[in-house]
């Protein structure tokens, strides 16, 4: 079972990676906050996108381990040190669609975003653990009696802010972006959690007594 765990959360981690380096193909239309961030970093100081996201979730995640420790498991860092360099793969490969500078890069968008929040609903039913700005949030949630909601809205226009300042990716789909990713996330969520859910009913149904040897 926790063989099928893993697995589901690195395909998640693969999904999110692929969705976030098709948003990055079409970045003039908008970016979610964070990848604003990481496409400013990138702009301004080199290395790689998928670099600066592992950059900035391990931050976060040594943030986190001060703050509230228990929000950090091995899938927190699996997260961090995975989903930045699975974008870059995706991105080197160049067999995205490319920006066309029509209303077909909405849809382009819309293909990365979907494909996004259906890989976090999958690593995140997995059961392996949060990710970096997902305990991030958490943390400071407790810490500032604010609800999560409230830490991340606070947390992400802090993190946009940044990058617009640093001239970011920031247009309409910016601010529409967790509207369309956050339902197809809890839908995926909620998939996948019975898929793992029918998956240890059937184990432990593979586990029960046999009736073979009772006599009729």
């Amino acid at each position: 079972m926790k063989l099928f765990q893993y697995c589901l959360f690195f395909l998640g981690l693969t999904f999110f990676g692929l969705g976030n380096a098709i948003a990055v193909k079409v970045k003039y239309v908008g970016l979610h906050p964070w990848e604003v961030l990481n496409v400013a970093l990138y702009q301004h100081f080199g290395l790689t996108i998928g670099t600066w996201g592992v950059i900035c979730g391990l931050i976060l995640i040594l943030i986190s381990l001060f703050a509230a420790r228990s929000y950090i498991s091995i899938g927190t860092i699996l997260n961090a040190l995975f989903i930045g360099p699975i974008m870059d793969f995706f991105l080197w490969l160049d067999i995205l669609p490319k920006a066309t500078n029509t209303w077909v890069d909405y849809l382009i968008l819309l293909s990365g975003i979907v494909i996004t929040g259906i890989g976090g609903g999958m690593y995140v039913a997995a059961g392996i653990g949060a990710g970096p700005r997902d305990g991030f949030m958490l943390s400071i949630s407790d810490k500032t009696g604010l609800s999560v909601s409230q830490a991340r809205m606070l947390v992400e226009s802090l993190v946009l802010l940044i990058g617009l300042i640093l001239g970011g990716p920031v247009f309409i789909a910016t601010f529409i972006y967790t509207f369309i990713q956050s339902p197809i996330f809890q839908l995926s969520l909620k998939f996948f959690k019975g898929v793992i859910s029918r998956t240890q009913n059937g184990l432990s149904f593979k586990k029960s007594p046999s009736n073979d040897g009772l006599k009729l």
